[in-house]
């Protein structure tokens, strides 16, 4: 597999792992000193775009099956396999963790020393108590981490994949 891919995986899966510790962190009592979700989200946007969209453009250029790539991703290192399973369990796990901790309420936002979010049952803006607004705004930066997380770790896998296909494709030894 050439360097290129091994540094993308590797940024990637960095990123994702970032992504997924990040979000179990904020399930410790107390909040956690990230920035506003605005700027969070712009972030992980401007990372997460040009990281996935290469590690897909890489794998769809090889034009394979889904089976090949799963062939493929085997021949990887049983290390970088289990640290790219545990980070995306880890991912999933939180996933189902966060599912309705909030219930109802979403984006939420500060605005002249009061306190609102969206409440999607009566699909418009509540005001809520200082406590309660750290707890959704926690919620939703727990899920954009996780679900960036995982996207990360998806586009590791996939340029992982793509590196050992391309290796195969060029019938080099590989490089353990």
């Amino acid at each position: 597999m050439g360097w290129s891919f091994k540094v993308h995986g590797g940024v990637a899966a960095v990123l994702g792992a970032v992504s997924v510790v990040l979000a179990w962190l904020t399930r410790l009592p107390g909040t956690l000193p990230l920035p506003e979700e605005t700027g969070l989200l712009a972030l992980m946007v401007v990372l997460l775009f040009p990281v996935l969209a290469t590690a897909l453009a890489r794998l769809v250029l090889m034009r394979v099956d889904k089976a090949l790539v799963w062939q493929a991703f085997r021949c990887i290192p049983g290390k970088v396999q289990a640290g790219l399973a545990v980070l995306a369990l880890s991912g999933m796990a939180m996933v189902f963790l966060s599912l309705g901790q909030e219930g109802n309420l979403q984006s939420a936002e500060a605005r002249g020393g009061r306190y609102f979010a969206f409440d999607t049952t009566a699909r418009g803006t509540v005001e809520l108590s200082r406590e309660r607004y750290q707890a959704v705004l926690e919620t939703d930066q727990r899920s954009m981490l996780t679900m960036s997380g995982v996207a990360f770790v998806g586009a590791a896998y996939a340029v992982l994949a793509a590196g050992e296909l391309r290796r195969a494709d060029r019938g080099v030894a590989p490089s353990r």
